[in-house]
């Protein structure tokens, strides 16, 4: 699947990409349908300790899957993301399934 990462106002290392290319790959298990997805990481200037957000946008046929995370850690907000979307996913599949 095409993973775009895009960071907002910083600069992220070549392990933090590559962990999000590896977790999006793995919702290919619940939906393989899945054109793309898009990952933008943005930190907050807040004086909270979680100013990370993460927000996934995941591209399937006829809809678009937002999910959106505020966590310490960019590794953690993704994790989060990714969970969500595994069950919305799943959700998709099955009622396409019933449907069919």
């Amino acid at each position: 699947m095409m993973v775009n990462v895009h960071a907002v106002n910083l600069a992220v290392d070549k392990k933090l990409v590559e962990y999000v290319q590896e977790r999006m790959d793995r919702l290919e298990k619940y939906y393989d349908k899945i054109v793309s997805s898009d990952v933008y990481l943005k930190v907050e200037k807040t004086s909270e300790k979680e100013n990370k957000f993460v927000e996934v946008k995941v591209n399937v046929p006829g809809d678009d899957f937002v999910v959106k995370k505020q966590c310490k850690t960019f590794e953690e907000a993704i994790e989060l993301s990714a969970e969500t979307l595994e069950r919305m996913l799943v959700k998709r599949k099955e009622k396409i399934r019933s449907h069919a």
